[in-house]
């Protein structure tokens, strides 16, 4: 029988993925597009998403000097979940968002690339931080964001996302790279 831990993890992450949509075929023909907006609609379903990364980053051997959202979902989760821990937040931006210095860190797309910005007074050299986004797929935008705070010095102690799309190999790529990553559920083989 799973621990108590287990199996409110499994209760949470099934609950939670009830309430994923999934739209076929955007943005393009074959994709199942996983929309986490119902999960911010109904303020139950916000309050157990938040909470269970709450619940985890309290415990100190994993709690945060600082929350990174990534660019544009990642921005929703993270400066709620930092407001919890009573820590700060930062936006990794898309290029050109950012009013003051900047570092940048461009990475592959399927088609072409994209660039990705951090406030160079973002973080301190040594701040333990916490990197968050909706969804893991192929992993480029975790991995600029990863890079982008290590130019900075500080230490991306975890990439936290709700869902993980295995097939798509980003979460791998972003183990092997050696990030530690906590997602809350995936969408394998559907």
């Amino acid at each position: 029988m799973p621990d108590l831990h287990e199996l409110n993890h499994q209760t949470v992450s099934q609950y939670l993925k009830n309430h994923i949509r999934t739209v076929p075929d955007w943005p393009a023909p074959g994709v199942q597009f996983r929309d986490i907006t119902p999960l911010l609609q109904n303020p139950k379903v916000f309050r157990v998403l938040i909470d269970a990364f709450v619940h985890r980053y309290m415990d100190p051997a994993l709690r945060p000097d600082v929350v990174a959202g990534l660019d544009a979902r990642g921005f929703i989760l993270g400066s709620v979940i930092a407001y919890e821990l009573n820590v700060g937040f930062v936006p990794v931006r898309k290029k050109g968002k950012l009013p003051f210095t900047t570092v940048q860190e461009t990475y592959e797309l399927e088609y072409g690339s994209a660039t990705v910005e951090l406030h160079t007074d973002a973080v301190k050299p040594g701040d333990r931080v916490l990197l968050i986004d909706d969804l893991i797929a192929t992993g480029g935008t975790m991995m600029a964001g990863k890079k982008l705070l290590e130019k900075l010095g500080a230490v991306v102690t975890e990439g936290a996302a709700i869902v993980d799309l295995p097939e798509l190999g980003g979460s791998q790529k972003l183990i092997a790279a050696g990030l530690p990553l906590f997602t809350l559920l995936d969408f394998a083989g559907h």
